[in-house]
């Protein structure tokens, strides 16, 4: 997609970048959107509007359905999100528990792992449920474990080097459609080739095109028999409309064709785009949802910063005092727990607009606070990165969709079926309303007629992302021989696909992983025999995006003699993969030469390493200084808000940066039995890192 993107304009010229309430106030004319009509076809439609009344849980066709065949088979359940897939694991967990038997709960995210964990230590029990997500590890022997995906591969690597069976019977892979996850899918298609075939599979997705090809895959790998189960029908139907700037509401279109009054609109000078920006009025927007009824509704935006300014924009609520009181009553109980967000920068938006928002950037206990908050019925407007449609259990009446476009990561593409399904799949929510509603802004980045025809595309095929890394290679050869991995990598779905495809299958897992092998004979980790050397098989315990450079600071002695607050520091910058600097405002404030000092010895210890990698053509990540000052200072006990003055990077990207920096020290202090001093040290810096307000006890 070029950068020259097409654009429509407006009705009315740009406006002025005063706020909304200051230009009401001084009469100068009305935003866009404030003049609230509804398109007459639209109105036995929003007659449905409403909330259902509340009767007894009557499990679908579908649910049944994999409730019946996950006792004989693997099973694949594919279906709309929200149709109420959740149901069908904890019916199994139910099954399974009944007969002392252990069930291992895979999902994608922490927070959603969290989530689920909640809720089934309310409905199985604490004492059965246990936790593993690298940020917490409670109760790891309860028949049920919930936990993140990265962790369940882990577990099957030590359990294969081991020689043993890992301790479950089934595994239950939440949002299974990760597997074609350009950065993550590596991980969702190593769990289904090393799980045992004694295992029962249950894998749960939204819904997909090639399931059928899937369980063909996985029949020939495990050897055992799978069903595919589909539900091809929303819970809650779903409204896709469009919002005219004059604050018209229609239809977008039908089953045949757009419609006309917006193809029209999209070929008037108003409605093509124009270079330049263009400032959404969300307080208009919302204003019109609410006089129809629209509310609650999620806002996709593509950046954090977006999503911040967005909530800044909306005027206060006014509602009933009984209603001020029970949200005031509703944080106030919440804040008892986590008193470090009383003075949260969007407390204020949140207790008076009614509005929040919700992505990556933020502390992890404002989010939770927003979800119940939010599940409570309180706030009208989340306004959200894609981490929503995600997986995070966030239903709302309404998703507007802002753009077409999504960043992935390292540009802006078109949305594809599947996203635009899983944004949409958000509108509606079973059992409290009758209809959802998908609702269409024209802006600068909007393509209402891409929209239109991704409605009703399939979802795409689910592809392969595996790829070698340095990590899987050293732990495979734990327990593999190179030709065994061989064998094992023939194993993949990306080898499945071409031999499908009616292709000679290509050699390029097989290539990459001897590349792989040859630099860990290079460096010595591995041996001439092709086995890991001393040094290798403690290195591969480091299941670490960058095990190899870790492992030459350890070897080279590097991190002997640091404190825990140095260690911190120094550890940090392999974290942090992004080559953005930050301007440190340290300077009379922090002495940091200690600190520079055990940095610039360990880049000196692995330079060697690095520019070998980089002349073997492997990839070499930035190694920045902020992330170490960062993490030093916190170690010593900055406070938070000081530490967010003195490194000025958004809340968010702190406490996953402190997060993830916890979880590469907890991978070295599982080398005990070889460096245990180090590993002592590293025991102490993650109790002073993981405090209030990144981690709550």
């Amino acid at each position: 997609m070029t950068n020259d993107r097409r654009r429509y304009r407006r009705t009315k010229k740009p406006r002025s970048t005063v706020s909304p309430r200051r230009r009401q106030a001084r009469g100068k004319g009305r935003s866009n959107f404030e003049k609230p009509r509804l398109d007459p076809q639209l109105r036995p439609v929003f007659t449905k509007i409403g909330t259902p009344d509340t009767e007894p849980f009557k499990p679908d066709p579908f649910q049944l359905e994999a409730l019946d065949l996950v006792r004989d088979y693997d099973v694949l359940v594919s279906a709309p999100t929200g149709a109420g897939k959740t149901w069908i694991a904890s019916q199994t967990i139910h099954s399974y528990i009944s007969e002392n038997l252990r069930v291992w709960y895979a999902s994608p995210l922490k927070a959603l792992s969290n989530s689920i964990y909640q809720g089934f230590c309310h409905e199985f029990g604490p004492h059965f449920c246990g936790i593993l997500t690298g940020d917490r590890k409670e109760n790891p022997d309860a028949p049920v474990i919930v936990g993140t995906t990265e962790i369940l591969r882990n577990q099957l690597y030590d359990s294969m080097y081991k020689g043993i069976s890992i301790r479950t019977d089934v595994v239950i892979l939440d949002e299974a459609h990760y597997l074609s996850d350009p950065d993550r899918g590596v991980v969702w298609e190593e769990v289904l080739i090393y799980l045992p075939s004694r295992v029962r599979l249950l894998l749960l997705s939204a819904t997909i095109s090639n399931a059928e090809e899937i369980c063909a895959w996985l029949r020939k790998i495990r050897g055992t028999p799978n069903r595919v189960v589909r539900a091809e029908k929303r819970p809650v139907p779903l409204e896709m409309l469009f919002l005219f700037p004059d604050g018209l509401i229609t239809p977008l279109g039908d089953r045949k064709r757009l419609n006309p009054k917006v193809k029209k609109f999209l070929t008037t000078k108003s409605g093509k785009r124009k270079r330049g920006p263009v400032k959404l009025d969300f307080d208009s927007i919302i204003k019109c949802m609410r006089e129809f009824n629209l509310l609650p509704a999620i806002f996709f935006l593509k950046s954090r910063a977006d999503c911040d300014k967005a909530i800044l924009a909306c005027s206060p609520v006014n509602r009933s005092p009984e209603t001020s009181e029970s949200l005031k009553e509703a944080i106030k109980s919440f804040l008892r727990d986590y008193p470090h967000l009383r003075g949260h920068r969007q407390m204020k938006p949140l207790q008076e607009s009614l509005v929040v928002s919700h992505h990556g950037g933020q502390l992890p206990y404002w989010k939770v606070l927003i979800e119940r908050m939010m599940n409570k019925g309180y706030i009208e407007a989340i306004f959200s990165t894609s981490t929503v449609a995600a997986g995070v259990n966030f239903p709302a009446r309404t998703v507007v969709l802002i753009q077409s476009d999504r960043f992935n990561g390292h540009e802006f593409s078109d949305l594809t079926a599947t996203e635009l399904h899983q944004m949409i799949g958000r509108a509606g929510r079973r059992g409290k309303d009758y209809i959802g509603f998908a609702l269409i802004i024209p802006g600068l980045h909007q393509d209402p007629q891409l929209i239109y025809k991704l409605i009703d595309s399939p979802p795409e095929p689910l592809v392969s992302q595996i790829h070698i890394n340095f990590s899987m290679t050293l732990n495979l050869l734990l327990s593999h021989t190179p030709s065994k991995i061989k064998e094992l990598l023939k194993s993949s779905f990306a080898v499945f696909l071409e031999r499908a495809s009616g292709v000679r299958p290509k050699t390029g897992l097989w290539h990459s992983f001897k590349r792989h092998l040859k630099f860990l004979k290079e460096t010595g980790f591995v041996d001439d025999m092709e086995r890991l050397t001393s040094d290798g098989f403690w290195a591969s315990k480091l299941r670490l995006d960058q095990p190899l450079l870790i492992a030459e600071a350890i070897r080279k002695r590097a991190f002997d003699d640091f404190s825990p607050e140095i260690l911190s520091g120094v550890l940090a910058p392999f974290v942090w993969d992004r080559a953005i600097e930050i301007e440190l405002r340290t300077k009379g404030v922090m002495n940091l030469k200690e600190l520079e000092s055990s940095f610039k010895k360990v880049l000196q210890h692995i330079e060697q390493i690095r520019s070998l990698k980089h002349k073997r053509g492997f990839e070499n990540p930035p190694i920045l200084f902020w992330p170490a000052a960062a993490l030093f200072m916190w170690a010593k006990g900055v406070p938070w808000e000081q530490l967010l003055n003195l490194v000025p990077v958004n809340e968010g990207d702190m406490a996953s940066l402190i997060m993830r920096t916890a979880d590469h020290m907890r991978q070295i202090s599982n080398l005990m039995k070889t460096h245990a001093e180090l590993a002592s040290v590293a025991e102490e810096a993650i109790d002073l890192i993981l405090r209030e307000p990144v981690y709550i006890v």
